[in-house]
Parts: structure tokens; C-alpha cells; sequence
């Protein structure tokens, strides 16, 4: 299945709209029954060393960033919605384009959640540039694209009633996953100095833990 990008939906809908919110009710269900969220919260803590700081690309509602901030850890979001209303004051928040961040450099571990597959080989190469030229850790919950991942997934909106965006979107972001070592690829990660472990669950989603070497 050869990787394609196609706009989601949700990106061009007003924050408040209906569709928007039915959109990320249904979000919410999806991160649920794909596990990728727990498995960051489960992950995170053993790959991050007292006193470092994660920053949440694309962090959204902020809602994740927000959860593993209770847990203790150093997490700030960076995307180009405002701050959440919910915020905690110990954390940053970037507004800004992801492209045109330039504050790297603040960060020891980058954490992607449903972000990556957004972008294209050029895009991806250079956030890979940006991210490596100060992360320890580089760790990403994606889409794995696989047709038997489309089929599952338009089962799960049927089972759950989801609104025509997100059956749109969620089909079109498994077209735009990743299989294998991609990603990192992608990201352009010299294996001389990333190792990395890749895994696909049975559910569909693609889990990227990538460390430097000592």
C-alpha cells in the first residue's frame, strides 16, 4: 500500500463547530481502543531522566501533554491552537507553526502523537534535522498503513456511531502511516548515531521509541 497524504477534515473546521466536536468525541474513542496513549504514558517514564524536559508536537487539546504532566513529568506542548484554558502554569506552551519552531534546543525528549503522518518526505526530513540536533529521545505513536487497518477502523466508526469527518480522516491517516523503519528513515536518523525499535499491534498503530547512542 503505497503511502498517500491527503487533507483531513477536522483541519478546516471551525473549533467549535458540531463537526468538529462530534469529530473529537469520536478522537477520543479511537485513542482509547488503539492503546496509544496509555502505551506513552506507560513508556515515557523509563525513557526520561530526572530533570529533562518533553515537549508534545502537535499537542492539540493538550489533553495528553496535561495527563503525563500529573504523573510528574516534564511536558510541554507545542501547536498552533492557543493555550488550553486547563493548562497547568509549571508547563510551557508554544503557539506556533511546528515548521517554524526554532526552540529545539530546550528539549531532551520529542513526543509525537498522531502528528508525523501529517507530513510529507521533505517536511519530515526537516523536522528530523531539527528534532536530532538536541534530542535524546525521539518517541511517536502513528498509523500503521496496512488495508486491514482501513477495514478495522471502518468497523470501529460503525460500532460507535462516528460522524462522517472522522470516518474520512481516520481512513486517509492509516493511508498516510508508516510500515517498518520508515519513519525514522524519514525523520533521516543516522543509525550510527539513533537506535531505534519499531512495533505494530494488532490494533493498527505504529509505536517509534528512537534513543542516541551513549
Amino acid at each position: 500500500m503505497k503511502r498517500t497524504l491527503t487533507p483531513e477534515l477536522l483541519d478546516s473546521l471551525p473549533p467549535d463547530s458540531p463537526e468538529a466536536r462530534h469529530s473529537r468525541r469520536d478522537l477520543r474513542i479511537f485513542n482509547a481502543v488503539l492503546g496509544g496513549e496509555r502505551w506513552l504514558r506507560f513508556t515515557l517514564p523509563g525513557l526520561m531522566r530526572p530533570g529533562e524536559r518533553a515537549l508534545e508536537i502537535g499537542a492539540g487539546t493538550g489533553e495528553l501533554a496535561e495527563s503525563l504532566a500529573r504523573t510528574g513529568l516534564l511536558v510541554d506542548g507545542l501547536d498552533r491552537a492557543p493555550r488550553p484554558p486547563f493548562w497547568p502554569d509549571s508547563a510551557r506552551w508554544h503557539q506556533a507553526d511546528l515548521l517554524a519552531f526554532d526552540d529545539w534546543t530546550g528539549y531532551d525528549v520529542i513526543v509525537g502523537n498522531l502528528i508525523f503522518h501529517h507530513f510529507d518526505r521533505e517536511a519530515l526530513r526537516m523536522l528530523g534535522d531539527r528534532m536530532a540536533a538536541k534530542a535524546r529521545v525521539i518517541v511517536a505513536c502513528e498509523p500503521a498503513r496496512r488495508r486491514i487497518f482501513q477495514r478495522l477502523f471502518a468497523g470501529l466508526c460503525t460500532l460507535v456511531g462516528a460522524h462522517p469527518v472522522s470516518r474520512h480522516d481516520g481512513r486517509v491517516s492509516i493511508a498516510a502511516g508508516f510500515l517498518g523503519d520508515e519513519l525514522p528513515e524519514l525523520l533521516g536518523l543516522d543509525p550510527a548515531v539513533w537506535r531505534w525499535q519499531v512495533t505494530t499491534t494488532l490494533c493498527g498503530t505504529y509505536l517509534l521509541v528512537a534513543r542516541r547512542r551513549p
